[in-house]
């Protein structure tokens, strides 16, 4: 069974991950998507990492803190994007990968 702090992380990436996907597909609905590209591309490159570094964590990788490290920094940019945006599903997207910047971090400073 995984440990408590793996746990939670993992489902904090899946999570962002989620909300990473729901964000771009709503951001692709807007009236002006051309303005929302930066935001569409962050959270596409957010929920790729946050999937790989839940792999990386299940599998045990001795990789693992090293891409949490780098997830932590892709999440904490698609934070600062999103959060530029007053959409609820752009709000949302931020709070997740927030969390899960916290999350990761956490794990990546683990001994």
């Amino acid at each position: 069974m995984l440990q408590d702090p793996l746990k939670a992380c993992i489902d904090a990436c899946y999570a962002c991950a989620t909300a990473c996907d729901y964000c771009a597909a709503s951001c692709l609905q807007e009236d002006d998507v051309k303005m929302m590209a930066g935001c569409i591309a962050h959270d596409m490159d957010c929920a790729q990492i946050c999937r790989t570094a839940a792999g990386f964590m299940a599998r045990g990788s001795d990789f693992a803190q090293q891409l949490c490290r780098l997830c932590a920094e892709v999440c904490t940019a698609c934070a600062e994007e999103c959060g530029k945006h007053q959409m609820d599903h752009c709000q949302a997207c931020a709070k997740a990968c927030r969390a899960c910047a916290d999350a990761c971090l956490r794990m990546a400073q683990a001994a």
